[in-house]
């Protein structure tokens, strides 16, 4: 290195990472709006496609020439393939990115800010809006434990939101324009140290689809960093969209999840009866919503 180079100042602010399906039309305005928020950052994109159809890595990269694209012969899921972006990934700060999602001009400057701000805070995510302009709930979560689960499914959550109890896991009781410290956003947003990567490592590659998000935000607080909520900059959310082109598959994926976090962060902690309801109960409700998908289909 000569003398007086500052091999910082030559990093890539932000490294995104998109994980990309069955969405071309939602990927190209997902990448034009987050290349119109990089303004005088050093931004380096990396799109991982997995397996879609009629996805041509070298016509996308012709047309993409700023973003670089990684093209996997086989769903490889989205934990795996996001690992291969953030594998390749050397910016300062890491953007796990859907393509579903359009970031607003003022996001990325906004995120950088506030992690510059806060030191301690490993991973913040913004506010989410879906696309009739609420909330998206997801974005700011409590982590799933088993009485948190069961006022969610017994719709305890929806009678009471304003409890603290009772909307504990969606933590609908918060002000939703108010920052706030969280156990875990939604991996459409996710923004992260580089160096909690490096200490924590990358998502756990046993979860397919989902979940991943939750065990990442899991490592990273039980290292000590902190997880926030910030609603000054906010990104719209197409929930679902990648996923509706293979429900059954989607709803495996879903519940597995559910079962692979259970398992491993609360299954020691709970007496072995209700770690039996517990599973149980996460079968039924598979076994319900892909009856149901059956039915649609027939």
């Amino acid at each position: 290195m000569p003398p007086g180079m500052n091999l910082d100042a030559e990093r890539p602010d932000v490294s995104a990472v998109i994980v990309h399906f069955e969405t071309p039309d939602l990927l190209r305005a997902c990448l034009a709006a987050l290349l119109a928020a990089r303004g005088a950052r050093r931004v380096e994109i990396f799109v991982v496609d997995n397996a879609s159809k009629d996805f041509d890595a070298d016509e996308w990269q012709r047309l993409n020439p700023d973003v670089r694209i990684v093209r996997n012969e086989q769903n490889r899921g989205f934990s795996v393939a996001a690992n291969q972006g953030l594998a390749l990934a050397t910016g300062r700060y890491l953007l796990l990115l859907n393509p579903d999602t359009i970031v607003a001009t003022d996001t990325l400057e906004t995120m950088i800010t506030y992690l510059e701000e806060h030191p301690d805070v490993g991973c913040a995510t913004a506010r989410l809006e879906l696309e009739n302009g609420r909330l998206d709930l997801a974005c700011r979560r409590s982590f799933p434990t088993p009485m948190r689960a069961f006022y969610r499914i017994s719709m305890l959550s929806r009678l009471f939101p304003r409890s603290r109890r009772f909307g504990a896991y969606d933590l609908t009781y918060l002000d939703e324009h108010q920052e706030a410290e969280i156990d875990t956003p939604c991996g459409a947003f996710m923004f992260v140290r580089h160096e909690v990567l490096d200490q924590v490592g990358p998502l756990d590659e046993r979860y397919f689809m989902y979940g991943e998000d939750m065990d990442w935000a899991m490592r990273m607080k039980r290292a000590g960093w902190r997880v926030m909520y910030t609603p000054s900059t906010t990104v719209r959310h197409v929930k679902r969209a990648s996923s509706r082109h293979s429900r059954p598959r989607t709803i495996h994926a879903f519940h597995d999840a559910m079962r692979i976090f259970y398992r491993e962060y609360y299954q020691n902690a709970y007496p072995r009866w209700l770690s039996w309801a517990v599973y149980r109960s996460i079968d039924v409700r598979e076994a319900l919503e892909l009856s149901v998908e059956r039915l649609r289909g027939a």
